[in-house]
């Protein structure tokens, strides 16, 4: 693994959303202050976020207009966007045999094309069967 100063992260959608999330438990307080954290060194140029088009197709499907516009914004610091090709579909089918969901296992493979150091997630069932 690289030194962490440069690491290639990628956020999925369950990571965005947390910021916006009722801040009543620990854990996600805790979540959304690292998710926090992260994004400023995104932002302050000393980590590279990656997206994909599955990240900004379920951006575009959140019901709140508010939260929606707010998650379109933060995704404007990700350096670069994985674009959903064969490669990416035959992958995630593969991960879906494992029982990952479709939308998690369409993000693993992006998340593997991009070539990232850290994929992050606050899906516990994603977690599980990672």
């Amino acid at each position: 693994m690289p030194n962490p100063q440069s690491w290639k992260i990628y956020l999925d959608t369950c990571c965005l959303n947390r910021l916006f999330d009722p801040q009543i438990q620990g854990r996600i307080r805790r979540e959304t202050e690292a998710i926090d954290t992260i994004l400023t060194r995104v932002n302050t140029a000393h980590w590279v976020w990656i997206a994909s088009s599955v990240l900004e197709f379920e951006i575009i499907q959140t019901p709140d207009l508010e939260q929606r516009a707010n998650l379109e914004d933060i995704l404007r610091f990700a350096r670069e966007t994985i674009l959903v090709d064969t490669t990416e579909i035959t992958r995630s089918e593969v991960l879906e045999s494992l029982g990952f969901k479709h939308y998690d296992a369409l993000h693993i493979a992006c998340a593997d094309s991009g070539g990232v150091d850290v994929l992050l997630t606050t899906d516990d069932r994603m977690l599980r069967l990672a």
